[in-house]
């Protein structure tokens, strides 16, 4: 007796056909992936605001023309006591998760900085440069990214922009803090309501890691120009003219 041969579906077919089975052998995504990609398009109020961007490109460019000679200055002591250029550049995250490449003053030896960022800077950091401390302690190292908000990249005010796979408490942010990508919602700072109030630095300890995203999501959520200005000007206060604690 003759048996009938069975036909056996074509595999390549079956699994385009059924998209979200997994093959054999395929990891699914891992959880920090899976939460990331829950973001993606999702916007908010402020990252379409033409107010807030037009606000931004008159304020960083009166910034830049304000500032120039201090910014001259800044990038002559850096060139002319510690070899190496005088722009650090990073990748951090910008809206929706894209990544950019942030520019800030260099306060760093060239062969000491990490440009991964996850090892962060420390108080007495042997890194840093004499300069560089300087530049830390009044934030001035952060005035190139007045080039960032100006191109469209960053806004004045934000959540400030973290580098991919940055650690809090010793594990991915994404990790310690399930909604932490909703942060991304919106283009990052350059300084932000969690800057204003003190929250900046280290990210070691838990609740403060903590503290730090959920003051980004409230500014997200309760954002206006007014509030802007204010974040503006307790970051002036609090950096500038008191000082910051330089990491």
């Amino acid at each position: 007796m003759r048996k009938e041969a069975v036909p056996v579906p074509d595999a390549v077919g079956f699994i385009g056909r059924h998209p979200h089975r997994h093959s054999v052998g395929e990891r699914k995504p891992p959880v920090g992936d899976q939460r990331k990609q829950s973001y993606v398009g999702r916007t908010s109020a402020p990252a379409h605001s033409v107010v807030k961007r037009g606000f931004d490109v008159i304020m960083a460019t009166l910034g830049l023309l304000v500032l120039s000679p201090g910014l001259i200055a800044i990038a002559l002591a850096i060139k002319l006591t510690s070899r190496g250029p005088i722009l650090f550049r990073q990748r951090r995250y910008g809206l929706n998760n894209k990544i950019f490449v942030i520019y800030k003053f260099r306060t760093m030896y060239v062969d000491e900085a990490d440009e991964t960022g996850v090892e962060q800077t420390r108080y007495s950091d042997r890194r840093v440069t004499p300069v560089g401390r300087v530049l830390r302690r009044f934030s001035l190292d952060e005035f190139p990214q007045l080039f960032n908000a100006a191109r469209g990249d960053m806004s004045l005010v934000g959540p400030r922009p973290h580098v991919p796979g940055m650690l809090a408490a010793g594990v991915p942010y994404e990790i310690l803090v399930p909604n932490y990508f909703e942060r991304h919602r919106m283009k990052p700072g350059i300084t932000g309501l969690a800057q204003a109030r003190g929250l900046r630095g280290s990210t070691a300890d838990v609740e403060l890691a903590k503290a730090r995203i959920d003051l980004d999501l409230k500014y997200i959520q309760n954002w206006s120009l007014t509030l802007d200005l204010r974040i503006i000007i307790e970051t002036v206060w609090r950096e500038f003219l008191k000082a910051g604690n330089g990491i």
